[in-house]
């Protein structure tokens, strides 16, 4: 059981359809809002059936009562069909019900009889043969049937001897057409508390059908019966109206599920994350369950990459934190030592003095320029993009090249056609000053600047024909304070506040193979 349960739920979450938060929200509100009215109108439905059953069972009585009378007429020439007969494609003509309580108008109660002619002689004979039929046929159906001759004379039931001739259903049966009609039952009176809630109960119907002998009407079968009670017929009609009680209301659970999985159970998974995240245990976002809402998915995604930029940016300061800590400490730990041989030998040379007091300016300024660069890259990380930018890129190259060190060769390939660029021009000149540089750090004598366009960005390539960089430095080069230059003041700041510029217009830096020097390639967005 539980193998075929798991395959089941398996199945649920590899098709079950993404639904928008909207459409399960707007579903239940509907279907809360029709449920009163659904059960208004299965009621209604459920009421004009019962009303059509009972016409279709009057139907019948009438019919075989009317197959017996001409069958026993005198001269009648009544026979069963023969094979042929029935093999025609019109010899079965099933009669649908014709009643509608919403449609089918009401006539008055049956007004008595009214004087009538003498009866027909045939018409007397065949309903004294018929009349114990009538008698027996009513005694189990519980309907009223009366019959009348070709003038519309009662002649065996209610009303023997009258007329109802006037009658509209029987003006019609006397014109050969059967026809049911709905009449006020004038002896209705009510015996249950919610029986105004059915519009059945004081109505009674009555069918009226020729007596066709040898093709013509020689009398009328007139039935008449009340429909079946409405809280009857659920009573009778339970077990049915049961099941579809339990169909509503697993609907409603599954309404339930709906809303639980889609929305419920997901809000509190990622609520739990969102604690675990709060109080630093760095919780990991599963991904979004199959069963949510489209928009939760988004919500999870969303989240998940909030989480991984809140765990980078804790990440990121714990490792700054312990890179400023160290890069500090050395000139600190030089300051501090000078400072203490200077105060406890006042009887030092001048020239020893001199030497301790220079020391101390060197790591003073180390540190002054230490923290101009953690501002610049506090500053980088806290840039944002600017919109509506569009910066031609030859004049921001230039004016950096304009800049450059001395000893460094420079050859530009910048073509006229190149896009302007969506970053600022500021940015621009930093980010080429800064790798110019680098380039004579390096020891390189000529950087090469080029560029091109690749789709929707233009890609600024810097080569150098320096000794390039060592492929074990070459994963760690734009981490901050990672450098090769230590011992000559290098902070290694300068390639990190570079990219985090870049990105902060959604442009990068990147280093790229190369068998000889340093080729950085910066992908910049062509401006809209």
């Amino acid at each position: 059981m539980t193998g075929y349960s798991g395959r089941f739920r398996q199945f649920v979450r590899a098709h079950w359809p993404a639904l928008r938060l909207r459409t399960i929200l707007l579903s239940v509100l509907i279907f809360a809002g029709i449920l009163p009215g659904l059960s208004a109108i299965f009621l209604r439905v459920y009421e004009n059936t019962l009303v059509r059953q009972t016409e279709a069972e009057l139907v019948a009585q009438a019919v075989a009562l009317s197959a017996t009378a001409e069958g026993l007429w005198p001269g009648s020439t009544l026979a069963p069909p023969t094979q042929l007969q029935r093999a025609a494609p019109d010899w079965y003509r099933p009669e649908p019900a014709t009643i509608d309580l919403g449609s089918t108008p009401v006539f008055p109660a049956r007004p008595g009889v009214r004087p009538g002619g003498p009866p027909a002689p045939e018409a007397v004979a065949v309903g004294a043969r018929l009349d114990a039929v009538m008698e027996e046929t009513s005694r189990t159906t519980l309907a009223s049937i009366i019959f009348l001759d070709r003038n519309g004379v009662v002649i065996s039931g209610y009303g023997q001897g009258g007329s109802w001739a006037a009658l509209p259903e029987v003006r019609s049966a006397l014109g050969g057409r059967p026809r049911t009609v709905l009449r006020r039952n004038a002896a209705y009176q009510p015996r249950y508390s919610f029986e105004w809630l059915s519009r059945a109960p004081g109505l009674r119907i009555h069918h009226a059908r020729p007596v066709r002998v040898n093709g013509r009407v020689e009398g009328v079968i007139l039935a008449s019966r009340s429909p079946r009670a409405l809280f009857r017929g659920i009573y009778q009609d339970r077990i049915k109206i049961g099941l579809g009680i339990v169909g509503t209301l697993g609907f409603i659970a599954l309404l339930a599920v709906l809303i639980s999985r889609g929305i419920a159970k997901p809000i509190e998974a990622l609520s739990r994350v969102t604690r675990e995240v709060a109080d630093g245990g760095g919780g990991q976002v599963p991904p979004p369950p199959s069963t949510a809402a489209v928009e939760i998915r988004t919500l999870y995604e969303d989240f998940g990459r909030m989480a991984e930029a809140v765990e980078r940016r804790s990440r990121y300061l714990r490792d700054f934190a312990a890179a400023v800590s160290h890069e500090f400490k050395t000139p600190l730990a030089g300051i501090q030592g000078a400072v203490e041989l200077l105060q406890d030998h006042d009887d030092m040379e001048p020239e020893q003095r001199r030497r301790f007091l220079d020391n101390i300016a060197a790591d003073g300024r180390r540190l002054s320029d230490l923290v101009s660069r953690l501002l610049d890259l506090a500053r980088a990380d806290m840039a944002r993009p600017e919109a509506g930018l569009a910066t031609e890129l030859r004049p921001s190259v230039a004016k950096a090249v304009d800049a450059r060190p001395p000893n460094l060769r420079i050859f530009l390939d910048l073509p006229e056609d190149l896009p302007p660029v969506a970053a600022p021009a500021a940015t621009l000149e930093m980010v080429v000053a800064t790798m110019l540089e680098n380039s004579r750090q390096a020891g390189a004598e000529a950087v090469r600047i080029a560029a091109r366009r690749a789709g929707d960005a233009v890609i600024l390539s810097i080569s150098d024909d320096g000794p390039g960089i060592a492929p074990a430095d070459a994963r760690r080069i734009f981490e901050p304070f990672f450098t090769t230059r230590r011992e000559e003041g290098g902070a290694g700041l300068g390639l990190s506040i570079a990219r985090a510029l870049l990105a902060a217009n959604k442009a990068t830096l990147d280093l790229v193979p190369s068998g000889k020097g340093a080729v950085f390639e910066i992908g910049l967005p062509a401006a809209d």
